[in-house]
């Protein structure tokens, strides 16, 4: 098991207040990976008219929601499962599968690990190479599976690396999987973000294999992580069935009900999401290109793992120079295979951006 060193998440704005005496309302977190659009205006109109919902229970199938998820994700109504935010899902999941043994592709998000643990599991992790941009080598990576495995973990585009693994890709992992017996758990918090996001999402996987559950949620994209709405597809009908015997009934309160059935078919936010971030995303890493102290590798999510290769700065002193500037960014030297010279930030909106750079490049 690796050590996860301690570090600010993007939500620990409490801390960082604290510490540098500032106020948390006025930091740009540029930690959290959120959409900066924040919630969009048809979802604050949608919910405070409907204020009236949480009177009643919702449906404890949730039969309308999941069939507004299913059209967002091209599936059927009967793969998807809602939770609580996709954390209670990859909790219910390992659960369920109780795995002895996982493996992870990190450096990624510790969640899994702890999930794992608790279920008494042990983790072991396939490093992506810096000498690789940190992209999936699928052969030699392939090569590493063995009938030992229970659970193979996958975060598509990964954090913090913003790499991604093509669909087809994936379709030769889930193979030798199936061979091997392992099960795929693919977290797909960030593939909305993706400009190829076609060509990366698994979920028209989920039509042809049993052995993959697919993880979303409204955190990051539709900027509500206050919200805990989470959801899951799969294939696999029997792993449904498990999990919603070993859910809580009404794990979603009736407004988030109403907020999912309203954000998925919000057709002119989430096209002014896919613009922002396209743009932003190519434009800063253009910036980040031109200069000799920092190397990016070519980034899928809302976010980009930068190097930095002065000698003379550490990913503490940037993330120490940017919070005095009520900017936060994240050190990554707490993830597994990282140390103290990378850092990762989100895409922000252009004025934003604009202002850490010139605090980055300082």
């Amino acid at each position: 098991m690796i050590k996860h060193k301690d570090h600010f998440h993007g939500s620990d704005l409490e801390k960082i207040e604290e510490i540098y005496g500032i106020k948390k309302e006025e930091i740009v977190s540029f930690s959290a990976n959120v959409n900066p659009l924040g919630v969009s205006p048809l979802l604050k109109h949608t919910l405070s008219d409907q204020i009236d919902a949480i009177t009643s229970y919702p449906d404890r199938e949730y039969t309308s929601l999941r069939r507004c998820i299913a059209a967002y994700c091209g599936t059927e109504t009967e793969n998807v499962i809602v939770g609580n935010g996709s954390t209670e899902l990859i909790s219910l999941f390992i659960q369920v599968e109780h795995p002895k043994k996982a493996l992870v592709i990190g450096p990624t998000y510790s969640e899994y690990e702890r999930e794992i643990a608790l279920g008494g599991g042990t983790t072991l992790y396939y490093p992506l190479r810096e000498a690789d941009d940190f992209k999936l080598n699928v052969e030699d990576f392939l090569s590493h599976l063995n009938e030992s495995i229970d659970l193979l973990v996958i975060c598509n585009p990964n954090n913090p690396t913003s790499s991604s693994i093509p669909r087809s890709d994936m379709r030769h992992i889930l193979d030798v999987c199936k061979q091997y017996d392992i099960y795929v758990m693919v977290d797909e918090t960030y593939v909305e973000f993706a400009d190829n996001m076609a060509e990366l999402t698994a979920v028209p996987l989920t039509n042809y294999y049993n052995n993959i559950v697919i993880l979303r949620g409204t955190s990051k994209f539709f900027a509500a992580p206050g919200l805990r709405l989470g959801y899951a597809v799969t294939g696999n009908r029997d792993l449904i069935k498990s999990i919603n015997t070993r859910k809580n009934p009404w794990t979603i309160n009736s407004l988030a009900v109403i907020a999912g059935e309203t954000m998925f078919t919000d057709s002119a936010y989430i096209k002014e999401t896919k613009s922002l971030i396209s743009s932003e995303r190519a434009r800063l890493c253009k910036l980040f290109n031109k200069n000799p102290d920092f190397k990016v590798y070519d980034p899928s999510a809302n976010f980009v793992l930068v190097r930095i290769l002065r000698e003379d700065l550490t990913s503490q002193d940037l993330f120490d120079r940017a919070i005095r500037q009520k900017m936060m960014i994240r050190d990554c030297s707490t993830f597994p295979f990282l140390d103290n010279k990378y850092i990762r930030l989100c895409f922000m909106k252009p004025e934003d951006n604009d202002r850490l750079i010139r605090c980055l490049f300082h």
